[in-house]
């Protein structure tokens, strides 16, 4: 989920004309001089939501402004560097389960960002890097490249965002966008540093983090506004079958306290089954329960639900049998004027047919090979509750120093146990395939620490 992509709106005013007197005029009415004669001024639009501070709401960036700014172009780098330590201690190091975590025991560099906004009168674009974990790990959970020829997720591999618009000034403004852009699903932001904790519960880490299509921002006014969408697929770079996607958003704040959010989605999305569509709803509000004064120990408080739902109909499984159903719930509060900030909530999630759960990478596993060790096929059950615990440093508003616990479980073996998920000198065959005489340990919890030392400039 990411915040939008900053609004230009301009307007030219034009001075009006000031009724020019004679020399006669004037002498004559030296003691009551006529008023200038001008054009109505009209009143500039406001930037959408720009009426409050919203950098306390999850997916938000945290800074109120940019050194980095210049006439057409806004920077921005970003760098999520994390420590990440499971009490499973598996012994190749890897952790399953995760879309945002995948080394224990290790300094690794999640994502090094660097791009920005770039603008020019109403034309605008932006781009972001994506090197470090990221770049390996996100398209290995895309199945679309294995559909036809030219290697889709190496084209886009070292990509988080890429792309152009227009801005029309009409209603409070509207952007017609088209490229890949961050997806608002989940609540929670592809960005680390956006969000109130590292790991996301599962109905925000298992659901879309980029769509690759067209997008229109309309912003009704600067309270509300509505986002339909066309896209390639669910988190994907190329389709799955004989059709996009289709989908929205629709963003209200009335004020500075509440903001709520609903994105709907409806597509085909499993590689090679062409009858079988997919049905998602996700919304979340967010509500900031308490504003403290100035100097107060106490900064601030608020609370974030968010309610996924959906299925798959048609190609063999119907929507009572092969479903999605979840929740995420979080409270944050900041203190001493938001030098620290405290973190806590969870999760649960069912998804009989796993057709949104992450595959372990059991073998080299990816979301197009699957694996023999945990299948994906109807009637799969899988049930999975979480819990985490977060703890901010902030000395600025640019850099953040996490300190996060998170305990999670499954009904089935699933997360990475003390013999880890690759075979004995490394994967053997193709990616996923059955190894003879072994067999990954996976265990039905997990337990981490992680730390991270996250910088948004």
């Amino acid at each position: 989920m990411r915040p939008l992509a900053p609004v230009i709106v301009a307007f030219v005013f034009m001075p009006g004309a000031v009724a020019a007197q004679s020399q006669d005029d004037e002498s004559a009415n030296a003691d009551t001089p006529p008023p200038p004669v001008s054009a109505p001024v009209k009143e500039a639009k406001r930037e959408p939501f720009s009426f409050a501070d919203f950098t306390w709401v999850p997916a938000n960036s945290r800074t109120r402004s940019s050194p980095l700014t210049f006439e057409y172009f806004t920077g921005e780098l970003r760098v999520d560097a994390a420590y990440h330590y499971s009490f499973a201690r598996p012994t190749d190091d890897t952790i399953s389960g995760s879309s945002e975590v995948f080394r224990h025991g290790e300094l690794q560099v999640t994502q090094l960002g660097v791009g920005g906004d770039f603008h020019y009168q109403n034309v605008h674009a932006r781009v972001m890097t994506q090197f470090g974990m990221y770049s390996q790990t996100t398209p290995r959970n895309d199945a679309s490249p294995a559909r036809g020829q030219w290697n889709l997720d190496n084209a886009y591999r070292y990509i988080s965002e890429a792309y152009g618009g227009y801005h029309l000034d009409v209603l409070h403004g509207i952007n017609i966008q088209a490229g890949i852009f961050m997806s608002y699903i989940g609540l929670w932001s592809y960005y680390q540093a956006d969000n109130w904790t590292y790991q996301p519960s599962y109905v925000s880490s298992n659901t879309p983090w980029f769509f690759n299509g067209m997008r229109v921002q309309i912003f009704i006014n600067e309270h509300l506004k509505i986002e339909p969408w066309i896209v390639n697929g669910w988190q994907s770079y190329g389709r799955f079958n004989d059709a996009p996607g289709v989908g929205g958003q629709v963003l209200w704040r009335p004020n500075g306290s509440l903001s709520i959010i609903g994105n709907q989605y409806i597509g085909k999305d499993t590689l090679g089954v062409k009858g079988r569509v997919r049905y998602h709803t996700d919304d979340s509000i967010v509500v900031k329960v308490y504003e403290g004064l100035p100097g107060d120990f106490v900064t601030r408080g608020a609370v974030s639900l968010t309610v996924d739902a959906g299925c798959e109909d048609g190609g063999g499984v119907r929507c009572g049998e092969q479903y999605f159903l979840g929740f995420m719930a979080y409270t944050r509060w900041w203190f001493l004027d938001e030098l620290f900030a405290v973190t806590v909530g969870g999760g649960a999630i069912t998804n009989p047919g796993r057709y949104l759960v992450l595959i372990p990478p059991i073998n080299g596993a990816t979301a197009f090979s699957g694996t023999p060790y945990f299948t994906a096929a109807p009637g799969d059950r899988f049930k999975a509750w979480d819990t985490q615990l977060t703890f901010d440093f902030v000395p600025q508003e640019q850099i953040t120093f996490r300190l996060e616990y998170n305990h999670r479980e499954a009904n089935v073996p699933y997360f990475a146990g003390r013999g880890g998920v690759t075979p004995p000198g490394g994967n053997q065959g193709s990616p996923g395939t059955f190894v003879d005489g072994w067999a990954p340990d996976l265990d039905k919890a997990e337990n981490r620490l992680t730390l991270a030392l996250l910088v948004k400039i």
